[in-house]
């Protein structure tokens, strides 16, 4: 008896010694890098009633634990800099090495964000050059959740072991690190001369109901249906129908681990597995690249789109943080004749949030997909389009960053001025013939034909369409993929498809 009672003495102290040590999400890591000119969140979990010191440098900041052990505090504002060491204390001590303060980006989207450096244009030669210490990539592993998760999701296998943690960028690994996002990051390192960190939380194929929370789709009435229907949309695209039918096979067979048991595509899964852990990690802010998955719903993505970002910059806590997007690009067969089209209501729909919501800025890519390919190689302008817009929106450079906008249509006869704006030192045509491709013009009956269209002066396009007589709607570039597309501003900025008219398209609400 005295054996056993000692014995369960010594394992009380041993499980109290394990459940008091001081304990970090996966976020914290060597080679991390802080946000500067912000007091950065830190947070973990220890003993209840244990108190906490952090140092970073000459910053320190202390709490103690709550009754559920979990511990939140915040230091800085920090200064960029570094190599630092963070210290986390409790009864126990964390040292994390090579930390660097600067700038932090969270990278989310489907595959287009997902796809690597190894899978785009001039891949070996980016690869060979990429040696850029001060540049650091962490990403999130894949995870699907039915509630939003503490940290994010481990990982077993040791060709994995660098999933969930801070790595330098150098040749051994920048090919595996987001396209898009390395190449906006780089831009930004360049441009800035601080360092520069990406979170990629990307997974391909997703629908945007998947990252955005529970509440935001529950306490919305334009987005409760996506609950209540979310399996009617599944069938919408056959691909989508067969994975969720493989799914279903696979459950119904046990082949599931629990963390599997939830469908990845279902709506908040990955917002849950992937996005709440790393909340509310200091960022500068988000890019983003989606849309193809939702192609179908695009007048639901009206509504669906900025009320996700909302709902991220919300539970952030950080304000109104910059949210930077790319444009779906064109894909499919060229259109020799206008058309309505899912992909061109989808561009209106992303358009359509930098109106509905402050800063936020849209990388135009209508001039660089690729008709067979839906995961277009020329990830280098996607992430250069991005980064000038993060250079206006978060870092205030006084430059050309948009590209040309639609601002107003004037109708004299059988005339039409359309005027843009954010044309930057103005308009131009990218080919040698000088009439700008793309216009089409409509009368009452709705029906579309080309246009001819000449520049005017710095921010005008003037149409004549000998098919109309009475013209009232204009669309430019509406298709999937409009056909040799060439208007820019000076600045190498693709125009942004836009059209004029509110008609109903083919994209649908609900089923």
């Amino acid at each position: 008896m005295k054996k056993t009672s000692v014995l369960f003495i010594f394992l009380f102290i041993c499980t109290g010694i394990v459940y008091a040590d001081v304990r970090l999400p996966a976020i914290f890591s060597d080679n991390m890098i802080l946000q500067r000119e912000m007091k950065v969140p830190v947070w973990g979990w220890a003993n209840p009633g244990e108190k906490v010191v952090v140092k970073l440098g000459k910053h320190s900041a202390k709490t103690k634990t709550g009754d559920d052990g979990k511990w939140t505090l915040s230091i800085g504002p920090l200064k960029s800099g570094g190599p630092f060491q963070l210290i986390i204390s409790g009864k126990n001590k964390i040292v994390i090495n090579n930390v660097l303060v600067g700038e932090v980006w969270v990278c989310s989207g489907q595959s287009n964000m997902a796809m690597k450096v190894s899978k785009t244009t001039n891949a070996e030669e980016e690869i060979a050059t990429a040696n850029f210490p001060q540049i650091r990539h962490f990403q999130v592993n894949k995870a699907r959740a039915a509630e939003p998760l503490d940290d994010v999701n481990s990982y077993i296998r040791n060709e994995n072991n660098w999933l969930n943690t801070w790595e330098e960028c150098d040749s051994t690994n920048v090919g595996r690190f987001t396209a898009t996002g390395y190449y906006f990051i780089r831009k930004i390192y360049q441009e800035l001369g601080v360092p520069v960190g990406i979170i990629n939380a990307s997974w391909g194929g997703t629908v945007a109901e998947a990252w955005t929370p529970h509440d935001t789709l529950a306490n919305d009435p334009q987005l409760k249906p996506i609950l209540d229907d979310w399996l009617a949309y599944t069938n919408e695209v056959e691909w989508l129908r067969k994975a969720y039918a493989n799914y279903l096979k696979d459950s119904k067979e046990g082949k599931q681990t629990k963390e599997e048991s939830v469908y990845f595509n279902s709506p908040s899964a990955l917002y849950n597995g992937m996005i709440a852990p790393i909340i509310p990690y200091g960022i500068r802010g988000v890019t983003w690249y989606q849309g193809e998955s939702n192609e179908l719903r695009a007048r639901q993505y009206r509504s669906l789109f900025p009320a996700m970002i909302d709902s991220w910059r919300k539970k952030w806590g950080q304000g109104n943080f910059p949210f930077l997007f790319v444009q779906l690009a064109n894909f499919m067969p060229p259109a020799s004749q206008p058309e309505d089209a899912n992909w061109a209501e989808l561009r209106e729909a992303q358009t359509m949030a930098l109106d509905r919501l402050p800063n936020t800025g849209m990388a135009v890519t209508i001039d660089i997909g690729e008709a067979d390919d839906v995961h277009p190689k020329n990830k280098q302008d996607v992430g250069k389009r991005l980064a000038l817009s993060a250079l206006k929106i978060a870092y205030n450079q006084q430059i050309v960053y948009s590209s040309p906008m639609y601002d107003s249509m004037e109708i004299t006869e059988n005339k039409i001025r359309i005027r843009f704006k954010e044309t930057g030192s103005g308009l131009m045509v990218k080919n040698q013939y000088g009439y700008v491709n793309g216009f089409a013009v409509a009368g009452k009956d709705r029906k579309f034909y080309w246009a001819k269209a000449r520049i005017e002066g710095k921010n005008t396009v003037v149409l004549t369409c000998n098919k109309v007589a009475k013209p009232v709607a204009v669309r430019y570039a509406w298709a999937n993929n409009p056909e040799d597309v060439n208007l820019y501003s000076k600045e190498g900025l693709p125009a942004a498809p836009f059209r004029t008219d509110n008609w109903p398209g083919i994209s649908y609400w609900k089923k």
